[in-house]
C-alpha cells in the first residue's frame, strides 16, 4: 500500500509498523511545532493511538450512514 502522499518525505521509506510508531510530524502537512502541540495538548509521542480511534470513527460512520 502506498501511502507515501500522506507523510513527510523523510518518513516515506518507513513500513506500516515502523510508521505507527512515528511520531506525528511524519504526517504530511504536520509541522514539528503542530506535532508539539499535539504531544503537550494529548500527552503522546507517537500516531498507533489516534490512527486506530480514527480509523474505527471512519467505519463506524460508514456503518451509520
Amino acid at each position: 500500500m502506498n501511502v507515501n502522499k500522506f507523510l513527510d518525505k523523510k518518513y516515506e521509506k518507513m513500513s506500516l509498523n515502523e510508521l505507527k510508531k512515528a511520531p506525528f510530524e511524519a504526517l504530511a502537512g504536520v509541522s514539528e511545532h503542530d506535532a508539539e502541540l499535539i504531544r503537550e495538548a494529548f500527552n503522546r509521542k507517537v500516531l498507533s493511538r489516534y490512527v486506530n480511534i480514527a480509523s474505527a470513527i471512519v467505519t463506524l460512520a460508514a456503518a451509520e450512514e
